[in-house]
């Protein structure tokens, strides 16, 4: 008889659906041996050498957290690849895409293979690096993106934290016309931006944040972004949406265009946010009215947005109480992305299935990743564990990043998560990391061997 390494029993597990669509919710127990899932069934009754009764509890696949700003190297004294995915596995994450805007920026074969160097034996999470697409690297982008364990190609159109900056039409078409992988964007208008920065540097106040960087400046941006992408013909995913109404054009373009949305710009408003929070609320694309938030809401649910991602974006308390705008934009978020979002499911804002499906399956999709993203046979045994009845109050304290803190510090919410396992490892377990340095660099179908 067959002895497997683990067995989780008794949870109701999501799972996809026989007919080819969606989630299906259905208690079973998972049997894991050698980092794979190797059987699902009503009831396993065969030898483990572990065995979890997780009766009462959901058994997800391991949520994938797309779009993660790790700093190192170069901004350590923020974050650095042990403390992120140290954070990601705290909060229920098993699978981190790191973005490109370090110091160096992430734009060679050599700064991208050190950040794989830098994270073996290291990270927490599984983990892949996005290319920074440049204009000094326009030419090697179709080689640069097949690289192995690289998630693809990301561009800055409006500039944010770090030098990565692609603001003209012509570049971004060039880019477009290098490769076939789908490629990311941070869509801001930076001609815009310039124009209006006068308005952050007079008001110096937060409130204006969204004032400088406003509607018009995404809407804008995305709108060039879309044209480019139909004429070129390549597949573009968009970035953090902050508007109503670039989600009216993206509702529009889901042939070519898949969208990612925040937990912040799902759950925070102005300018209740800056009243509360001042500079700690400050992020790109900024934190928007109440309206729009409302809108994001309508295109989670009508199937407009794709992914959730947490633009985990950590700077110090010292660099965040500088006086605005000298205050860098950027908030911490994976470790609360679960949480945060188990509560909206909690409050009736969103299914359970729904909420899983843009952490795990459409960005299984988006990115092409090999292996992870469902619980199904041969699959990977990455799996978050979560109870959607267990009441916490979020608070800096339990924040691990470098960084110390949170915007949600001081939350109550319903729905947390219990045990995070990564290739088939119990890497945390009731809030402590039980066994490090499990994660492991992640695999895409569309890249070279």
């Amino acid at each position: 008889m067959k002895t497997y390494d683990l067995i989780l029993k008794g949870g109701t597990c999501l799972l996809p659906n026989p007919s080819g669509t969606g989630l299906i919710e259905q208690l079973a127990d998972v049997a894991i041996s050698n980092g794979r899932i190797e059987k699902i069934a009503d009831l396993i009754n065969e030898p483990a050498a572990k065995v979890m009764n997780l009766k009462g509890l959901h058994v997800l696949p391991g949520v994938i957290d797309s779009q993660v700003h790790f700093r190192e190297p170069g901004l350590e004294h923020k974050e650095d690849l042990e403390t992120g995915t140290r954070a990601a596995v705290l909060g229920g994450v098993t699978t981190i895409f790191e973005m490109p805007n370090t110091n160096p920026s992430t734009t060679t074969k050599e700064a991208f293979e050190d950040k794989l160097n830098r994270a073996k034996n290291r990270a927490h999470a599984n983990y892949a690096f996005f290319m920074g697409g440049a204009h000094d690297n326009v030419d090697k982008i179709a080689q640069l993106e097949m690289l192995p364990h690289c998630s693809g190609v990301k561009i800055f159109m409006g500039s944010s934290t770090g030098t990565l900056l692609v603001e003209d039409d012509d570049t971004l078409e060039k880019i477009l016309m290098q490769g076939h992988r789908r490629v990311i964007f941070h869509s801001e208008d930076e001609m815009r931006l310039r124009e209006r920065k006068h308005i952050a540097v007079e008001k110096a106040d937060p409130h204006f944040h969204h004032v400088w960087r406003d509607v018009e400046t995404a809407v804008n941006s995305t709108r060039r972004l879309l044209r480019l992408a139909r004429k070129t013909g390549r597949r573009i995913h968009v970035l953090h949406i902050s508007t109503g109404d670039e989600m009216e054009m993206l509702k529009e373009a889901k042939d070519i265009a898949t969208v990612e949305v925040l937990p912040q710009h799902l759950t925070l408003f102005a300018p209740d946010c800056y009243d509360k929070l001042g500079t700690y609320a400050q992020q790109n694309p900024p934190i928007r009215e109440k309206h729009h938030l409302e809108r994001i809401w309508k295109a989670v649910l009508d199937g407009t947005v794709d992914v959730i991602g947490s633009d985990h974006a950590p700077h110090t308390k010292e660099e965040k109480n500088r006086p605005y705008p000298a205050s860098p934009s950027g908030v911490p978020g994976v470790q609360t992305l679960v949480p945060i979002m188990l509560n909206h499911v909690h409050e009736g804002r969103m299914p359970l299935k729904r909420f899983v499906e843009m952490v795990t399956e459409n960005p299984r999709k988006v990115f092409g990743v090999k292996n992870k993203g469902r619980l199904e046979v041969g699959y990977d045994a990455d799996i978050t564990v979560v109870d959607l009845k267990k009441k916490k109050t979020i608070t800096n304290d339990w924040i691990a990043s470098r960084c110390g803190w949170t915007p949600f510090d001081g939350m109550q919410v319903t729905g947390w998560p219990t045990h995070t396992i990564v290739g088939g490892h119990i890497v945390m377990e009731n809030d402590q990391v039980v066994m490090p340095s499990m994660g492991q660099a992640v695999d895409f179908i569309e890249t070279s061997k």
